[in-house]
């Protein structure tokens, strides 16, 4: 819902933030980097328990996220390389976080294994947009984007005594992204393609030599005699 809906507003709001950045020297790769550094610390502040310190760090992670693109449009340095170093690292910030509750939760027994399923459905989502962009149709949107994922962890640190409810709503509702998406993608694919019809010039005839045309008429005048 967030990236239909308000990612290019908030994208316009940090433009000046990250043109300010730009001047400074530090580019979009530093930032991304900036924020993989941060969700490391993240994760370990979460596995140790300390949850108001974490919730101060996952904070702290968000705010590079979410200005590399503002650095990279500052600076007209936009790539497809920086766009799949920043998708790699959603992906590993995404595994470092759930890896830490994880860690969290994994001296009471079975219910680690929730974290896990989350960063699994988490992750199909992700590979679902991937998968339909490269194949030319769109698949954004649905109840529970990586924003949204990002949200509802902060609520469970905010508020820890919820933190196994707030994962099984964060499963549920990831699950219900990932059918969204594929219905979407799927209805799309099920439209006819509009083909386009190639017309090909025809190749003009290579014209014969003049002697041969006057031999063939010469044999064609002796047989109608």
């Amino acid at each position: 819902m967030f990236d239909g809906r308000w990612r290019s507003t908030i994208e316009q709001g940090l433009r000046p933030i990250g043109a300010g950045l730009r001047r400074t020297g530090i580019t979009a790769d530093v930032v991304t980097s900036v924020g993989l550094v941060m969700a490391v610390a993240t994760s370990v502040a979460i596995g140790r328990g300390d949850f108001r310190l974490a919730l101060l760090l996952l904070v702290l992670t968000g705010i590079p996220d979410a200005l590399d693109g503002a650095v990279a449009k500052a600076s007209g340095t936009s790539s497809k390389r920086g766009a799949f170093f920043d998708s790699v690292a959603d992906r590993v910030t995404d595994a470092l976080l759930l890896g830490g509750v994880a860690w969290y939760l994994a001296p009471q027994g079975r219910i680690v294994l929730l974290p896990f399923a989350v960063a699994a459905v988490a992750m199909l989502v992700s590979y679902q947009r991937a998968r339909a962009e490269s194949l030319g149709f769109d698949a954004r949107g649905g109840l529970m984007e990586r924003a949204e994922r990002i949200i509802v962890l902060a609520f469970g640190l905010l508020f820890s005594e919820w933190l196994v409810a707030v994962l099984w709503v964060m499963l549920v509702l990831t699950a219900v992204t990932a059918v969204q998406r594929f219905v979407k993608v799927w209805r799309q694919a099920d439209r006819p393609t509009p083909t386009r019809t190639r017309y090909r010039r025809s190749r003009p005839r290579p014209r014969r030599p003049v002697a041969e045309r006057w031999r063939d008429e010469r044999a064609a005048r002796r047989a109608r005699r």
